[in-house]
């Protein structure tokens, strides 16, 4: 885990998630990428040039405030902006620095709706990207993670690389790895098949039943006490019912922990 991408805006609070980022990455002496996407609207080819310039000009030095706020112990932090959509901004980043094998970003870019979880941005980046993402609790301070829920609907795993970044999680912190399988209606047999390599960096699966995932987590949370939620991201997942939108209610979906977000390319 060596390149972790942290997309930001402009907020003054921002440096707060770039904290926990850094003191994240510290563990594993990773270099941090601060991202800032901006769009540029204008009349004509000349003065669009020139407003692209200024404006990329005045993000870098707004983004480098918010990293002079933070203690890098150590830790390279890298400015880089991008202008078209975010999701655009991720592929060009990801391709240009060899990989990113982290994002870490709070729920929301905003404290516009209170009710909110998951803002549009940070939705779209969980909806419609393959890279692995920490979702972080605003305020949330960062601490050594001993304990990890791993929760889904089904066992099936293509790809063992698909674990890496919990696996790598849980030998830097000799975390404690609880497995919880939820069983939804219109569950198949082969969905009770966990993948072996799941089972072999774990200490306990639980087995229950209920009309969602995210339901049999709410049951399960508060006895498990974990440090960090892991789930997965894919068509038959964890967000399911979520996806049809890019923003997320509270209502919907909250937690209190870091949210590990692994990426299943193909169900």
């Amino acid at each position: 885990m060596k390149n972790i991408l942290v997309p930001i805006g402009t907020s003054p609070e921002s440096y707060k998630t770039l904290q926990y980022a850094v003191d994240f990455a510290k563990n594993f002496d990773a270099t941090i990428y601060v991202m800032e996407i901006f769009n540029v609207i204008s009349a004509g080819a000349g003065s669009l040039a020139n407003a692209t310039e200024k404006i990329e000009k005045n993000n870098r030095e707004q983004l480098l405030e918010i990293v002079n706020k933070v203690d890098k112990k150590g830790i390279e932090i890298k400015i880089v902006t991008y202008q078209g959509t975010i999701i655009e901004g991720l592929k060009k980043i990801d391709k240009q620095y060899l990989g990113i094998d982290l994002i870490i970003m709070a729920p929301r870019s905003n404290d516009i709706n209170e009710g909110t979880y998951l803002g549009n941005t940070s939705g779209k980046i969980i909806k419609r990207t393959d890279i692995p993402t920490l979702i972080v609790p605003k305020e949330y301070q960062f601490k050594p993670v001993t304990s990890i829920l791993t929760a889904f609907k089904s066992g099936v795993l293509k790809r063992k690389r698909i674990l890496n970044p919990l696996i790598t999680i849980k030998k830097k912190f000799n975390s404690n790895v609880s497995l919880l399988l939820v069983k939804t209606p219109g569950y198949t047999d082969d969905d009770l098949g966990v993948n072996s390599a799941l089972l072999d960096i774990s200490s306990k699966m639980t087995i229950t039943e209920n009309v969602t995932t995210y339901l049999g987590v709410l049951e399960h949370f508060r006895t498990k006490e974990p440090d960090m939620l892991c789930v997965f991201r894919r068509k038959r997942g964890f967000f399911k019912k979520l996806w049809e939108k890019n923003t997320i209610s509270k209502s919907e979906f909250y937690a209190p922990v870091p949210v590990l977000v692994l990426s299943v390319k193909k169900d």
